[in-house]
């Protein structure tokens, strides 16, 4: 028996695979304002704090750039455009998730991504599984800080020593930390195992299947 029985789900790089159309949208700005463009794994390292700072890392001088906000300001309607070209699940999700639910977990998304992205893409490949997401917002602080899990305790009516956060970055492990959650860390997003255990992760699993296997179903 677990001793959970909610979960904060982060969305980019543990929930779904946005790597290459954030890719195609950085990339696409880039070329429309005749800047060199990022390789995949430039931006595998740039995510993880929201998409202005993606952008950032990936603009030559950053927020400096006289164009800085004109490129920025490109990358978000391209992405808003073109997010759910390649994006998908990982594998073994979308038989996961259900057999979370069934099994009387609630569950909510927190992501540093622009809120109706967040809500759209939740509701295109999670449907009721998932019934909150919640991203970012005017006046709300960006994880690491807590502000957005609390909110989506509160919404879930989840207590801090039942609920697990799962995420697959730095900053995941640090929002965990700022929440007073525990963390689990997924190797299959955007930062690998070895990565991970560099950054201090003191739970990882590898898998779906795996994951299922530590909160005990």
């Amino acid at each position: 028996m677990s001793k959970y029985n909610a979960i904060i789900w982060d969305m980019d790089g543990t929930l779904l695979d946005t790597l290459d159309d954030l890719t195609d949208s950085v990339n696409a700005a880039l070329t429309e304002f005749g800047l060199p463009i990022r390789t995949r794994d430039e931006i595998r390292r740039f995510v993880g704090n929201g998409v202005l700072r993606l952008v950032e890392l990936s603009v030559p001088e950053g927020p400096q750039h006289p164009q800085f906000e004109e490129i920025f300001s490109f990358f978000k309607s391209h992405y808003t455009k073109n997010c759910r070209n390649k994006t998908k699940p990982y594998d073994g999700l979308e038989k996961a998730l259900p057999e979370f639910k069934a099994h009387g977990y609630r569950m909510a998304i927190v992501s540093n991504k622009i809120d109706y992205a967040v809500k759209e893409l939740a509701e295109l490949y999670f449907g009721d599984t998932i019934n909150i997401a919640i991203g970012d917002t005017e006046g709300k602080r960006n994880k690491p800080y807590p502000d957005m899990v609390y909110d989506a305790m509160r919404l879930l009516d989840a207590k801090q020593e039942s609920t697990v956060y799962i995420g697959d970055t730095e900053v995941d492990m640090a929002t965990a930390e700022n929440s007073g959650l525990d963390c689990i860390s997924v190797s299959w997003g955007f930062r690998d195992k070895q990565e991970l255990q560099k950054m201090g992760a003191k739970l990882i699993v590898d898998t779906p299947d795996e994951l299922t296997r530590v909160l005990k179903l």
